[in-house]
């Protein structure tokens, strides 16, 4: 059987993210994020994806090597937030909990503003 493929977007800030990495690692972060997030975005046993506690609704990290990508699961489609180096993740994670207020509506979806 088949496994369902979900539509990958990046949000405007996730863009310029990828863009202010050296081309090699974002081709190699894009890749990544291509292959893991259009068919499994949720962790499944030990992998390189986790769920993050504390957000509603649920906040996702992807590693991949040593950039960190944060996206949400929105129906068939996965939102790309962010895209970090891992030594910024705890200042990028900060700030996204602090303006995850832009990411909320009434039935408990996110539109990106």
């Amino acid at each position: 059987m088949r496994e369902k493929r979900l539509k990958v977007v990046f949000s405007p800030a996730a863009v310029r993210d990828v863009e202010s990495f050296e081309a090699a690692v974002a081709i190699a972060l894009v890749k990544d994020i291509q292959a893991y997030l259009e068919t499994r975005p949720v962790p499944i046993g030990k992998s390189r994806i986790k769920k993050l506690t504390g957000f509603d609704p649920p906040l996702y990290r992807m590693r991949s090597g040593d950039c960190r990508a944060y996206y949400r699961i929105r129906g068939d489609e996965v939102v790309v937030i962010a895209v970090t180096r891992r030594k910024d993740s705890d200042k990028r994670l900060n700030r996204i909990s602090e303006t995850r207020g832009r990411y909320r509506r009434a039935k408990g979806s996110f539109i990106l503003s």
